[in-house]
């Protein structure tokens, strides 16, 4: 590694190499309140491919600091990577890799006409452009209440930094942020400190660095564009980004003519958390821009392309939903689709399956028919293995298949009992295993999605081995949330309430005769119609909690009412569970009398009476 002196105006900026002779070079770019060093995990990885360059922005680290302590303007800073450019870079079109405040200089530099023909690609990590900033909080509350609520969560993201900005508060604050940072790194990102980071020298850097929020924040921009860019750009989003959300990240959607997103399961410093992911995905980018072709329909970088579609949240991933010919898993695939993802449709009656894949492929979505019996361990191994070999390691999977069994639990057969058990219960536990499993050794994170019930949490008379395996399934979330977070594998339950599904209709009744059962078969299949809740919105919730990463969703009014109940009035359910029973033995009294009146030589015609 070689250093190296630059000077741009009144500052020194210190600058390192990494050579690699005669290939393209790579400049990373440092945030607030870091210095070069925070790249060099990353820096090692890039340097056996690229030569690579590193500097301490003005202020920090061996840089020196101006004179005026608000001469941080971006505009400045973009002279700053123009001087080292011009120092150390050559003549040829650099690759830029900007992380916080030097992801904000890396978008002033593409956007601008300061160095254009100079960079050659341009990764950014948790910095939004200014202009893309300013466009995203318009748009967003103009939109609606949940437009409003995005730009009020992102507000509370970025409430440190009128502290920054505020005299006084803002020194106070720098002077204690080494202490802070130090102690609060750990748990906020899965990284230790190390030799270079955070800086010996972070006090004053934090002090120097006020000067970025105090030059740049609040002021007016004067006439910056609209942003626009051909150079290509790839957005690292880090999913746990406690400062910057999906949304403002992804601002640049329809303002970069080749774009490309790509979720990192870490948080804001994912340069040090995740070296080894944001060393190949930077990787991937330089190697496609310098082959000056487009991207393999089928390689990583073609589906990050597809993320970047503006209004396709799911675009570029693939989501595996069983039970998807029919009712839940039908809607859930059908909105993926629409969301842009590639569906694999996986349900046991493969004809359903495959009008479920027709369906969206008749509106212009992609997606595949497997047929599985998720109640088969040997099956579900191998579907596993096939999603992974022909598609790839799956971003969602939503263990949906499920049957029902009713009747009291001292009519429910061994038979019965292994075949729901298999189904509600082991088929979740499988598809969390093997693809959790995938998840986890692919290192890019996902989300695992189990349809539970509300009789999870509503004790029910004639629904116990029903309730049971939904009880487990929602257990069984809860603690895989737990297991799966450090590897930014998301866990979510939802318990959907009554919803207007064919699963009534193909429920098995035990300890009845058949008329018994097609009458109560019928009986519950009205009261799911008349309730009318379509599948079409638990979908939406699926949707809305695997972009939110939310550990549990009881979908409906009745979902929500009842776990408020179980919670706070454990009691309350349980009454309520015997006046349910109670007005079931009434009706099932008043069938067997109208039975024995329709038909006296009925072998069982006095036993209503009895």
């Amino acid at each position: 590694m070689r250093e190296h002196r630059v000077r741009s105006g009144t500052v020194e900026l210190a600058v390192r190499e990494r050579e690699a002779e005669h290939r393209p070079a790579v400049v990373l770019i440092h945030g607030y309140p870091d210095t070069g060093a925070v790249w060099d995990e990353v820096a090692e990885r890039l340097a056996a491919r690229f030569r690579v360059i590193t500097y301490d922005v003005r202020g920090a680290g061996g840089s020196t600091a101006p004179e005026d302590p608000l001469d941080y303007a971006v505009e400045t800073l973009v002279g700053d990577l123009e001087a080292v450019l011009d120092a150390v870079a050559g003549s040829e079109p650099v690759h830029l890799v900007g992380h916080d405040w030097g992801s904000v200089q890396g978008w002033e530099a593409v956007t601008g006409d300061r160095l254009a023909g100079r960079i050659a690609s341009f990764t950014s990590i948790s910095g939004p452009a200014r202009q893309h900033t300013a466009d995203w909080v318009r748009g967003r509350a103009r939109s609606g209440p949940r437009g409003l609520a995005e730009v009020a969560r992102q507000a509370r993201r970025s409430a440190y930094m009128p502290v920054f900005m505020a005299p006084r508060v803002g020194e106070l604050a720098a002077r204690v942020l080494p202490w802070t940072f130090e102690r609060g790194f750990v748990l906020a990102e899965g990284a230790e400190p190390r030799p270079g980071h955070p800086a010996p020298t972070m006090r004053r850097d934090a002090l120097n660095g006020l000067g970025l929020y105090r030059a740049n924040m609040g002021r007016p921009r004067g006439d910056t564009g609209e942003g626009r860019t051909d150079v290509p750009v790839q957005i690292i989003v880090p999913t746990r980004d406690r400062y910057a959300g999906e949304g403002l990240l992804l601002s640049a959607r329809g303002k970069a003519t080749d774009l490309y997103v790509r979720r990192a399961p870490a948080g804001h410093w994912v340069a040090r958390s995740r070296p080894d992911l944001v060393a190949r995905w930077v990787t991937e980018l330089v190697e496609h821009v310098e082959r000056g072709g487009p991207p393999e329909e089928a390689s990583p970088l073609a589906r990050a392309r597809a993320a970047a579609r503006p209004g396709r949240d799911f675009g570029g991933r693939l989501a595996v939903v069983t039970g998807a010919g029919s009712g839940i898993g039908q809607a859930t695939a059908y909105a993926f689709a629409a969301a842009g993802a590639r569906v694999v449709v996986a349900d046991i009656d493969e004809g359903a399956a495959k009008h479920t894949a027709d369906e969206i492929g008749g509106h212009g979505g992609e997606a595949h028919v497997y047929r599985v019996d998720v109640a088969d361990a040997d099956g579900m191994e191998r579907f596993a293995a096939y999603v992974r070999d022909i598609f790839g390691v799956p971003d969602v999977v939503v263990n949906n298949a499920g049957i029902g069994v009713a009747g009291t639990l001292l009519d429910t057969s061994e038979e019965d009992w292994a075949r729901i058990r298999g189904v509600n219960l082991d088929g979740v536990y499988r598809g969390c295993r093997l693809f959790g499993r995938q998840m986890a050794e692919r290192g890019e994170g996902g989300h695992l999605v189990n349809i539970s019930s509300m009789a999870a949490f509503a004790p029910t008379a004639g629904m116990a081995s029903y309730g049971a395996t939904k009880a487990a399934v929602l257990q069984l979330g809860e603690c895989l949330r737990v297991e799966l977070e450090p590897l930014g594998i998301g866990v979510s339950v939802i318990c959907p309430g009554v919803i207007d599904t064919p699963i009534m209709w193909h429920a098995r009744y035990v300890g009845m005769d058949s008329g018994t059962a097609a009458e109560l078969r019928e009986s519950a299949a009205r009261f799911f119609r008349r309730r009318a809740y379509p599948p079409e919105r638990v979908a939406l919730a699926v949707l809305r909690a695997v972009r939110e990463n939310r550990p549990l969703v009881p979908v409906t009014p009745e979902a929500q009412a009842v776990r408020l109940l179980s919670r706070f009035a454990p009691g309350t359910s349980r009454n309520l569970a015997r006046l349910g029973r109670l007005a079931g033995d009434r009706d099932r009294l008043r069938r067997a009398r109208a039975r024995a009146a329709a038909d006296p030589e009925r072998p069982d015609a006095g036993a209503a009476d009895r």
